[in-house]
């Protein structure tokens, strides 16, 4: 890599050019990328995307005047002081809110660039137009919110965040919703059943511990391999698979650890304490995402770790 410091005004121009090419085919990344969920914004990103193309020109008619026709090939990684970004584009799905905070990021990270650039050089014509882009980058912010008024809209941004919450149910919270009810529910009948068997603290924690891990693992490859979330907007296996994979571990492991404790009835007793706080989570859950009338929620999940529960009890004890 090379210090900036060490740039000639040839790969200094050379350099801004590559940036202003490399950002426009960013903001063309996060259009399509947008395009399906949120076309409102994608626009505004397809408008975003021509600025930096104008920025180009502008400096590409600059360097022919300069040094001709020759464009060395040479990129913010090749220069130290750039902050390394992951390829956020690339991802799909995008997150409408991850998307707007790396453009705001790359505008000011431009900016600075363009300024510090127009303190080195000793060309008059060159500083202006650095000094200018600089300008103009500082306003992309005011740019954004300019074309976020005549496109995206009050109706549009209502439909798009409506997406957004919906993408966030389906990837994170129904995966996690499903893990965490078959952790907390379904681990219930071998714990106690250990439990009530055995009267012994360690080895039902063990019990506890390993129905947990193991319900964990399950659910996560069952969940991965239920969908690719192309046609379904899911997310990838991957993510889904993990998020209800670790949930099933926790709903399991908490009403587990309890039993840590030596002596069995403070254990049990704080144990069933620990799978009511669960079946109230639960049930709240489903309420605040699911759209289901808390009370019914409630019923559904406590009916059913009752009976549960109570199974466990009862095989544990004969």
């Amino acid at each position: 890599m090379k210090r900036f410091a060490d740039l000639t005004e040839q790969e200094i121009l050379a350099l801004a050019i590559s940036n202003e090419e490399e950002d426009s085919r960013i903001y063309r990344g996060f259009s399509e990328g947008l395009r399906i969920q949120f076309p409102a914004s994608a626009k505004v990103f397809d408008e975003m995307a021509e600025e930096e193309v104008t920025h180009r020109t502008r400096l590409f008619d600059l360097y022919r005047v300069k040094f001709g026709e020759y464009l060395p090939l040479i990129r913010r990684q090749d220069v130290k002081g750039f902050i390394q970004k992951k390829a956020l584009w690339l991802m799909r799905p995008l997150g409408l809110d991850d998307v707007r905070k790396y453009a705001e990021d790359m505008e000011f990270e431009a900016a600075r660039f363009y300024r510090k650039a127009a303190e080195t050089t000793r060309d008059a014509s060159m500083r202006q137009l650095l000094v200018e882009l600089a300008e103009a980058e500082d306003q992309h912010e005011n740019l954004a919110h300019k074309l976020t008024e005549q496109i995206l809209t009050k109706g549009a941004r209502a439909t798009e965040d409506e997406t957004a919450r919906r993408m966030f149910v389906l990837q994170y919270v129904q995966p996690g919703l499903v893990g965490l009810m078959d952790g907390s529910v379904s681990t219930l009948a071998p714990l106690f059943a250990a439990a009530f068997a055995t009267h012994n603290t360690w080895e039902t924690f063990l019990v506890g511990l390993a129905a947990s891990v193991g319900a964990g693992i399950s659910m996560g490859f069952a969940e991965a391999a239920s969908d690719d979330g192309s046609l379904t907007g899911r997310g990838t296996p991957w993510l889904r698979g993990t998020v209800c994979g670790l949930m099933t571990t926790i709903g399991g492991v908490g009403h587990t650890l309890p039993y840590l404790i030596p002596d069995f009835w403070i254990a049990t007793i704080i144990a069933i304490a620990v799978v009511a706080v669960e079946l109230v989570a639960i049930s709240w859950i489903r309420y605040r995402y699911m759209d289901t009338p808390f009370l019914n929620a409630a019923f559904q999940i406590v009916v059913g770790g009752t009976l549960v529960f109570l199974a466990g009890i009862l095989i544990g004890s004969s």
